[in-house]
């Protein structure tokens, strides 16, 4: 049940948004026609506080876990991108800096948390 952890995830600072369905959550949303993979989406306000949120909560309890629900993936499964202030990003736009990490690498456009780039100081970000 990730209701309780999505509560979390929406009270914690800097949350923003998440992708979800009627359900409450994205589970059911398919990826290129992959019933194997799961979406998670989400926006934050900084990448400390979407640490905070998956490091420093009961979140984390769910990563030890995490060799128990998933295969490990050779390629990247997550990624990071700074948006403009009030966009809100679409699947499709997720895919495409995923796919941007794998081809090319962490850069400014594309990063994980090793890479972190920060926040570009441009107007309306």
């Amino acid at each position: 049940d990730l209701d309780p952890i999505n509560a979390i995830a929406e009270q914690s600072p800097g949350f923003i948004w998440r992708l979800k369905e009627e359900s409450g959550d994205a589970t059911n949303i398919e990826v290129e026609n992959n019933p194997d993979i799961i979406v998670n989406m989400s926006v934050w306000e900084s990448v400390e506080s979407l640490k905070n949120f998956m490091f420093k909560t009961h979140h984390i309890d769910f990563l030890k876990r995490k060799k128990e629900w998933f295969l490990p993936l050779s390629e990247a499964s997550y990624v990071l991108w700074w948006i403009p202030k009030g966009h809100i990003p679409t699947l499709q736009e997720a895919i495409t800096k995923l796919d941007h990490l794998r081809e090319n690498g962490e850069s400014q456009d594309a990063f994980s948390f090793k890479s972190s780039y920060p926040k570009p100081e441009l107007e309306n970000r």
